[in-house]
This record gives structure tokens, C-alpha cells and sequence, in this order.
């Protein structure tokens, strides 16, 4: 990956024009294409397959006049007044009249209606008339809406007080507020004092705002044709933004302290986007399967956030290793700082290079190294300090209550609120959120007597304020039974009234042969909350479990993925109590202008996919540090000391930057967003500074050298994935080296192809015959090395410029590697011959395979006929060759791949044939491709005469014996 990132920054930087052309060309189509097709947030909290959205499908199928949306009318009179008063009756009357008019309203129930249940106060006082809508909640347009919010002065006129609420009502609508410009403002002053240059501040906010743009333009063209959640933009923004800042920030900064150092400005990009832009995608892709695995959990509308909110995290990487190092080319060397000025006497600290401060003296110690300084002065203490202040808060973490938005969660003062508000105070809350019990009439001759007695057993319920009559569609094969909860829609006890009626089921189909199930916003909003909450131990287990294993791979240690795993929970449980305290229980709701209330449903997962990222950007960032460390000295407690002083600084810019960006969402925001943001911002500051920068350093001065322990046969299972570009440093060391061996097509120094394998020096020139003797395994495992399918376990070796180790792939494309008289091919000559050039042949070079093939045999002809040898058959068989004929043949099919170097065994030579062979395949393969034969060891070279035309370069593999 180091390499593949190196090369793309590299070429990003030295074409920037080009880049940023594409990208603006991007942002500006998508944008375009968004707006055009005008697509709009619909909520749909719908989960296929529960008992409520089943009931939901029968009820649109059987009595689609109930299914569609609906909206409530609420009237008050004045004090001492009553609805009913002959006034007021006639304006509600007319109120109803006028919205019947409207277009799409399908039924319109006033509170004298002998159908209405429940919609008349205790006082008379309130009124509720219902507006039943031929489509959907979510498909009822906002012109609809709007006209029936017009004929409110038609009630106003004899003085009563209008108010709407209901499904749609719901605020289906998302913005940017001044609070969250503040966000950006307050991101950007981070990065001014983090980099000291408003060039080096700017280029982090204008790479996020570009990915930012593309993401929103990319959901809103989604959404012109498939269901977009309110929330989902809006989640997408926050994290996009968020990480698109510190994604870049990190490339940044090291790019900067690379360039205090000297470094070329072109070769410090590349060689930032390898290393820091490796950690970048390594992070970056934690947080899209975290994401990505909110697609498991089966809800349609928490999938299409996860999908949305990852889309923004990937394109916040690419523009990282894309966008970012395409303006580092334009800013060119204007980001160096300036010899002698503060940010470049702490690059060179970061460096670890010194320097003299003021007058002589040492410089002044950073902050990050006092503190960790403090902290590895009692790790135990800190240890406890934290574990302490954060499970405290699972006091009010397991006092969460979780629920889906509803007209109660709406900003005060809006019409929805204000309506919600008085039904509750005049009815009870439960009116807010009736419950629709579907019955199944087709098996009873008793029609409404049964019905009667159905709604008589849910009237005797525990929390049940009132029932209404059953309701029989025209088909007289379905009925419907309105249930008033004595509870809020959100509370516990009209979870538990859902529950009671489900259990009631069965005896009621027993009884009266009715089978009933319970639908309704309520019952579906219970059964997500339900869903949601059994999903979130498995999906917490997923994510732990992927962190565990991800860290395992990148550290090579138990120690460090474990301890990580434990402070990412400890960080969870404390966003999980601040939230509790906040909006539960009201703690700071004034300031935060949040209405205390139950938490999302899917907060908690979604918190745990977003933050378990989040938090693994700044695991990585710091701990790698005290790797590379360790690994350097060895010294355990020097490695936390060193590597937390590299990366503090940092660390706590990205997770300030977090911070603001995610609390700029509370103040202002929506309801629904709201939650998540307070959840992201806290647990991101209680991540960042309680355990990445105090709770890990501790832990890690405590662990010592059992820190970086990993068991050997672990480590054997487990991929290495080089995020500090170690292997791109050995790479480029190879190439440096290589770069020397130009006279040579091979070459290497000290190879030693397995472990316990003798040390080579190899100088084979482009278009020579390599013949290497030696024991068969020893003679193989060269070969092996020299063709890129072996990893060399010592040295170093180059094929046509590419190194190994560092480009085995590269060397694979080069090299061709056989068996001459090896393992049965199957087929003939001539088909064997035209599979092989077929396969070569690049995409462009249609037909002429047998012609091509042909050619082939004929160059094996010759070569054979030189040597008085027969032709070769094509149609015959290559098992039905003697040796050396077969061997020519498989010298011919190796060459017929295009490959300039050829790495073949001969392992049944024998000595009156070796003469024979050598210049068979010399001049059957061309002269312009190089040749690595091997032979059996006991065949001594120099006592053969020199029949080849080309070069003979002899390689002894045999061990040397040392004498006294």
C-alpha cells in the first residue's frame, strides 16, 4: 500500500492542475445533478419482516383509506369556553369542510363525529379533528401541508386556537446553521495555531469542503430516487467533515516536518502520502466496515445512513491522498516554516533532532511531554483516575432510554410541538400515539358483537385511557380497533401495553377465531427500538472484535489491541452517560437548547460504529510512534516517552477539530441530530485526552516489554500491514541500490533464498546465459528469488531495475519461471504453444495465435537441428518427447510469454546431453532475454565446451568448504 500511495502522491503532486480540474469537474457535476433532480428527505422508519410493519403491508392491501398518512387538527377554545359552543362547533365544521377540499385528503374525522374516539377533552375545551391522507406520511408533498396549515384562520375566525401536528408534520428538512459555520471558524483557528501559517490552515478546510460537497451532492441525487433519511445528510456532513480535516491534517503536518528537515518538497509529499496517508486509509477504512456493518443490522434507514455517512468518510480519504498532496504541489515550497520560528523548532523536536534554544539553553520541553512526563510518574494513578471518572458515568449510561423522533421532539414553538403539547396536557400523553389493532374478520358470522367483545378485553388492559368501535373495511374481511395508551408513545409502559397485547393474541384467535396484530407509528417505533437494542451486543461485539484483530495486525502485539478495545468501551460508556444526563435528565438543556427526552434508537449503534474509527485514528497515530520507538532502542519506557511526544501535538488538534465540528451540530441543529452530535463530540474528548493521551501511555509504561508481545505463531497467521511505510523505505533503499546494477538484467548481494542458505553475488548482464549448479533445493529457492515467488530471507537482489525485497509483484511480471521436463503440461505442442501466446498477447493483438505458435516451434526446430536432433510434431504430446527435446519445447513455451528474464530448471541433465541443452535453449529463446538454467551440482561447467553463441556466466551454488 506504501508504495502504491507514494506513487499516487507523487504524481498528484507533479500534476495539480490536472487533479484539481477533475475534482472540481466532480464536485460541480454531482452538485449539479443533486440540485436538478431536486431529490428530498423522506423519513421512513420502516423494518421489514416485524409484526407492526406487516400489519402496516396487510392495512395498505385491505384498507388503504387508514394506511396513508395522517395529521391532526387540534382546536382550543378560550378559557371558560368550550369547542362544543355553537360558535366554535360551526367554525369547526367549516374548518373540516375546507380541508376535505384539499388535494390528496382522503377523510377528515371532526370530534363530533360518532367515529371519533377520544377527541373531545374532559373540559371541552380541546378538540382534536383527524385528516386522513390518501398517500403515505412521507409521500404527501409540502404544497399538501402547507394548504392545510392555510385554513387555519377558517377556525381562528370565532376565536379558537389552531394548531397541526402528526406524521406529517414531521421536520423532513436539513440545513446549515450560523452554529455550524462556527464549527469550520473554531476548526480553522486549530489548524492556524497548530501550523502557524494560514496557507498550511487553509489547505485541511478546503480539502474537507470539497469532499463535503461531493458527498451532499451525492445524496441528494440518491434521493430523487430512493428513500433518504433526514438524519443521513446531516450524519454524512458531520463525519465527512470531521475526518476530512484530520485526515489531511496528519499528511499535513507531516509534510511539514519533513520539509524543516530538508526533504524535497515533491519527495516529502510522495513520501507523506506513503506513510501518514497509509495510517489515513488504515483509519479511514475502520470507520466505513464500522459504518458498512450498520447494514447487517437489517432496518432499511439506519443502512441508508451508514452507507451514506461511509461514502463521505471514502471520499474524505481519497481527497486526502488525491486532492491534498495536487495542492501541496501548487503551494510548492512556501510550507516550509521559516528557519528559527517556533513551528520549525517544534518540526525539528518532532524530528527528533536538536537544537539549541535562546542564549544556549536547551529548548523549553512541549506540553505533550510534560504531560506524559506527569503521567508516567504514577501510571497506576492515571490508570485509575480514568477508569474511575468514566465508569462512573455507567450509573446514568444504564438509565438509557431509547425511542424514535416524534412531534414532541420538535423545536419549541412550532405549530407540530405546540399541537403535541396541548393534546398531552388535555388528553393524556398517550393520545399523541395511538396504537391500530388490525382484526381478521373473515372467520366470524358475528361481526360487531365480536368486534365488541375484542374491544371490551383491550379495554381491561393495565394503561389503556380508551378503545374505539371496530371499524370493518368494505371487503368485510378486515376491521381496524383504535387503542389509547395511557402513556406517552415513547415511555416504557406503552411498550409494555404493545407487549400485552400481543400476548393477548392468542386467546382472542382461541375465543371469538379472530387473529389481531398491532400496528400503527407507535407500534412500529416500539418494534425499531426493540430491533435496535437486541442488535446492539452483537454488533458492540463485531466492532471490538474487528478492532482487536485490525490492531493485532498493525502492532504485532495482544497487549496494545486489547487495551485499546477496553478504553474504546470505557470512552462509549461515557458518551452514553453524558448523553443520559443531557437529555434525559435535563442536565445543561437550557444552555444546549435540547428538549430532555428519550435517546435515538439507533444513537447507540451508531455512536459505536462512528467513534470506534474515530477512536482508532488516534490509537494508531500514537501508538506507532511508540512502536517505531521501541523497535529503534528497545527501551519500553522511552518508546511512550518518545512516541507521545511525536504525536500529542497532532492528536489533539484532530480531536479538538472533532470536537468542534461535532458540537457546532447541538445548539442549533435538528432534534434527531442533535444526540448524535452531543454522543460524537463527547465521546471523542473523552477518547482522545482520558484514554488515548493519559489512560494508553499509563497502561503502556505499566505493560513494559509484555506490551509489544505477540505470540510467533500468531504473528505467522496474521497479514503485516505497513502503515509507517517501512516497507516503502526498504523499497526505496533497493531501488537507490539498483539503480547501480544498470549493466545488469539480475543482480544481487548477499541473497540468501532461504532461511540457512548460503549468501550469493549475482552479476548477470541483459541477454547472457546464467547456468547455475548446485543442490536441487538450494538451486530452486534462486530461482524462486530471482522470479519474485520467493521472499528472499537475506540481502537484496534486482530484476531490470525492480527490487526485492519491496516489488515481489513487479519482479513476478518480469520473470518467467519453469520446469524444463517437469510436471505433466497435458495437451500438444501446438495448442500448448497458442494457450501461451494467447495469454501474453496484450489485449489489442487479436487472431494470428497459430501463426505466432508456429513461429515458436520453428525456432525449437532449428535450435534441435543444429544439434542433429528430430523436429518437433506439433500435434504430438510433450510427454512423448525424449528429454532433451522436451526440454527445448518448455524453454520454447517459458519464452513464448514475453517475459525478458527466464528463470528455468534443468534437474535431469545429464552430462552428455548438457552440451546439447545449453545451446538448444540458448538459441531458441531470443537473444535479447536473459537465462537462468539450472543444473544438477555434480555437473561441472568448465569441463563442457562452449557450443552457445551468447555469453555463459557460471554460478556455483555449491557450499564452500573453509580449510585451516
Amino acid at each position: 500500500m506504501a508504495s502504491l500511495l507514494h506513487r499516487l502522491g507523487l504524481s498528484s503532486y507533479r500534476r495539480p492542475w490536472r487533479v484539481l480540474v477533475v475534482w472540481l469537474l466532480a464536485l460541480g457535476a454531482l452538485l449539479r445533478l443533486g440540485v436538478g433532480l431536486g431529490g428530498q428527505m423522506q423519513e421512513s422508519f420502516a423494518i421489514p419482516g416485524t409484526e407492526s410493519q406487516n400489519a402496516i403491508d396487510k392495512l395498505e392491501a385491505v384498507f388503504p383509506q387508514t394506511s396513508g398518512g395522517s395529521a391532526q387538527v387540534v382546536q382550543q377554545a378560550p378559557e371558560g369556553e368550550s369547542v362544543g359552543d355553537d360558535d366554535h362547533r360551526a367554525a369547526i365544521e367549516e374548518l373540516a369542510e375546507d380541508i376535505e377540499e384539499l388535494d390528496g385528503v382522503a377523510a377528515v374525522t371532526t370530534p363530533f363525529s360518532e367515529y371519533a374516539t377520544d377527541s373531545l377533552s374532559d373540559d371541552g375545551r380541546v378538540g382534536i379533528t383527524q385528516v386522513q391522507f390518501d398517500e403515505a406520511s412521507d409521500q404527501v408533498s409540502d404544497a399538501t401541508i402547507a394548504a392545510l396549515v392555510g385554513t387555519a384562520p377558517t377556525g381562528e375566525a370565532s376565536g379558537l386556537r389552531i394548531e397541526f401536528g402528526g406524521q406529517v408534520f414531521q421536520d423532513n428538512t436539513f440545513g446549515i446553521t450560523i452554529t455550524e459555520v462556527f464549527g469550520v471558524l473554531f476548526a480553522g483557528v486549530v489548524l492556524v495555531i497548530t501550523f502557524g501559517s494560514l496557507l498550511a490552515a487553509g489547505l485541511p478546510l478546503l480539502s474537507a469542503l470539497v469532499g463535503v460537497g461531493l458527498a451532499m451532492g451525492g445524496i441528494l441525487s440518491v434521493a430523487a430516487f430512493a428513500t433518504v433519511s433526514n438524519t443521513a445528510p446531516m450524519l454524512a456532513l458531520m463525519i465527512g467533515l470531521a475526518v476530512g480535516i484530520d485526515y489531511s491534517l496528519f499528511i499535513l503536518s507531516r509534510h511539514r516536518t519533513q520539509l524543516a528537515l530538508g526533504t524535497d518538497p515533491a519527495e516529502s509529499a510522495a513520501t507523506s502520502v506513503a506513510t501518514a496517508g497509509s495510517a489515513v486509509v488504515f483509519a479511514g477504512l475502520t470507520v466505513i466496515i464500522a459504518l458498512l456493518g450498520l447494514l447487517v443490522v437489517g432496518i432499511p434507514f439506519l443502512s441508508v445512513m451508514g452507507v451514506a455517512a461511509a461514502a463521505a468518510v471514502l471520499i474524505a480519504v481519497v481527497a486526502a491522498v488525491t486532492l491534498l498532496p495536487a495542492m501541496l504541489g501548487l503551494a510548492g515550497t512556501r510550507l516550509a516554516p521559516k528557519p528559527g520560528s517556533r513551528t520549525h523548532r517544534r518540526a525539528l523536536a518532532t524530528a527528533g533532532v536538536a537544537e539549541a534554544g535562546t542564549h544556549g539553553h536547551a529548548p523549553t520541553p512541549s506540553l505533550g511531554m510534560r504531560w506524559v512526563g506527569l503521567i508516567l510518574k504514577a501510571p497506576i494513578v492515571a490508570v485509575l483516575a480514568v477508569v474511575a471518572l468514566l465508569g462512573s458515568l455507567l450509573i446514568p449510561a444504564l438509565q438509557l432510554q431509547l425511542s424514535l423522533p416524534d412531534n414532541g421532539s420538535e423545536p419549541a414553538g412550532s405549530t407540530q410541538r405546540e399541537a403535541y403539547d396541548l393534546v398531552s396536557e388535555a388528553f393524556g400523553p398517550g393520545r399523541n400515539g395511538p396504537l391500530v389493532v388490525l382484526v381478521d374478520i373473515t372467520q366470524t358470522t358475528d361481526i360487531f358483537g365480536d368486534l365488541g367483545r375484542v374491544a371490551d378485553e383491550l379495554r381491561d388492559l393495565d394503561d389503556v385511557r380508551a378503545v374505539s368501535d371496530g371499524l370493518p373495511n368494505q371487503t368485510v374481511d378486515t376491521a381496524v380497533i383504535q387503542v389509547i395508551p395511557g402513556s406517552a408513545p415513547d415511555s416504557a409502559e406503552t411498550t409494555a401495553l404493545v407487549e400485552r397485547i400481543r400476548d393477548l393474541a392468542p386467546e382472542i384467535e382461541d375465543r371469538y377465531g379472530l387473529p389481531i396484530s398491532v400496528a400503527g407509528t407507535t407500534a412500529v417505533m416500539i418494534d425499531i427500538s426493540t430491533t435496535l437494542g437486541n442488535a446492539l451486543l452483537p454488533f458492540g461485539a463485531i466492532v471490538v472484535g474487528l478492532s482487536v484483530l485490525l490492531l493485532m495486525m498493525v502492532f504485532r502485539s495482544l497487549f496494545v489491541p486489547v487495551k485499546a478495545a477496553l478504553g474504546f468501551l470505557l470512552s462509549v460508556i461515557g458518551s452514553f452517560g453524558v448523553v443520559v444526563l443531557v437529555f434525559q435528565q435535563g442536565l445543561f438543556a437550557d444552555l444546549l437548547h435540547v428538549e430532555p427526552g428519550p435517546i435515538l434508537s439507533f444513537l447507540p449503534i451508531l455512536l459505536m460504529a462512528v467513534l470506534f474509527g474515530l477512536a482508532m485514528d488516534y490509537e494508531v497515530f500514537l501508538v506507532s510512534g511508540m512502536r517505531e520507538e521501541y523497535v529503534r532502542t528497545g527501551d519500553a519506557q522511552q518508546a511512550v516517552r518518545s512516541g507521545f511526544a511525536h504525536a500529542a501535538r497532532v492528536v489533539t488538534a484532530a480531536a479538538l477539530i472533532m470536537f468542534f465540528v461535532f458540537f457546532a451540530f447541538v445548539p442549533e441543529g435538528s432534534g434527531a441530530i442533535k444526540p448524535i452530535a452531543l454522543a460524537l463530540a463527547v465521546g471523542i474528548a473523552f477518547d482522545a485526552f482520558l484514554v488515548r493521551m493519559t489512560l494508553v501511555p499509563a497502561a503502556m509504561a505499566l505493560a513494559g516489554r509484555t506490551a509489544w508481545y505477540l505470540p510467533a505463531w500468531l504473528g505467522r497467521i496474521l497479514p503485516n500491514v505497513d502503515i509507517e511505510g517501512e516497507g516503502l523505505a526498504e523499497r526505496r533503499h533497493g531501488e537507490d541500490w539498483a539503480e547501480t546494477q544498470r549493466g545488469f538484467a539480475v543482480s544481487a548481494e548477499g541473497l540468501r533464498a532461504r532461511s540457512g542458505g548460503i549468501p550469493l553475488d549475482l552479476r548477470v548482464p541483459a541477454g547472457t546465459l546464467a547456468v547455475l549448479s548446485g543442490e536441487p533445493a538450494e538451486r530452486r529457492a534462486v530461482l524462486a528469488a530471482v522470479a519474485g515467488r520467493l521472499e528472499p530471507a537475506g540481502g537484496r537482489l534486482q530484476v531490470l531495475g525492480v527490487p526485492a525485497p519491496g516489488d515481489a509483484g513487479g519482479i513476478r511480471r518480469l520473470v518467467t519461471l519453469a520446469t524444463l521436463s517437469g510436471a505433466e503440461p497435458g495437451g500438444t505442442l501446438a495448442g500448448l504453444l497458442r494457450d501461451r501466446v494467447g495469454i501474453s498477447d496484450p489485449w489489442h493483438r487479436i487472431g494470428g495465435g497459430a501463426r505466432r505458435a508456429q513461429a515458436w516451434l520453428d525456432r525449437a526446430d532449428r535450435a534441435l537441428a543444429a544439434r542433429g536432433r528430430p523436429t518437433l510434431d506439433p500435434d504430438t504430446a510433450p510427454e512423448a518427447l525424449a528429454p532433451l527435446e522436451r526440454a527445448v519445447f518448455e524453454a520454447a513455451l517459458a519464452a513464448a510469454s514475453g517475459a525478458p528474464v527466464l528463470a528455468l530448471d534443468a534437474p535431469d541433465v545429464a552430462h552428455d546431453s548438457a552440451a546439447d541443452l545449453l545451446a538448444a535453449v540458448s538459441d531458441t529463446v531470443p537473444s535479447s532475454v536473459t537465462v537462468l538454467l539450472g543444473v544438477p551440482d555434480d555437473l561441472r561447467l568448465r569441463s563442457l565446451p562452449a557450443p552457445v553463441a551468447r555469453d555463459i556466466v557460471p554460478i556455483d551454488l555449491t557450499p564452500k568448504v573453509l580449510s585451516r
